[in-house]
């Protein structure tokens, strides 16, 4: 499964692949993010995002429009670590440059192209 978050920035739009970490019960979508890079500027700016997630091999996509908001609790750091996060982030949990991007869903967008059919979902 692929994802992409769509960041409104100064020269446009912008997408980058993201790693959803955790879904939790409120419908929040959970990721790790560099606190200097250009996905954290965008959100600082304007925090609504859209989130592009395909499985190509189903044939179906999954589009969610939110409002992100970004922290850097450590305690949800350690709660959504992974040890691939490592590439990312060389220090570990404790890299200073670790930040967490949480998208609230506003409205989400399912597409299953082998049946033809779209739905819509409202949060």
């Amino acid at each position: 499964m692929s994802v992409f978050i769509d960041l409104k920035t100064d020269d446009g739009f912008s997408c980058s692949p993201m790693q959803a970490l955790h879904i939790c019960e409120q419908g929040n979508i959970w990721f790790l993010s560099d606190i200097n890079s250009e996905k954290n500027s965008a959100i600082k700016k304007g925090n609504h995002v859209q989130l592009f997630f395909s499985h190509p091999e189903s044939n179906s996509f999954f589009i969610v429009n939110g409002r992100a908001e970004i922290s850097i609790d450590p305690e949800k750091i350690e709660e959504l670590w992974e040890p691939v996060a490592k590439d990312w982030f060389k220090e570990g949990k404790d890299d200073p440059s670790i930040s967490i991007i949480k998208v609230e869903p506003q409205m989400a967008y399912y597409w299953d192209t082998n049946s033809k059919k779209m739905i819509s979902f409202f949060k």
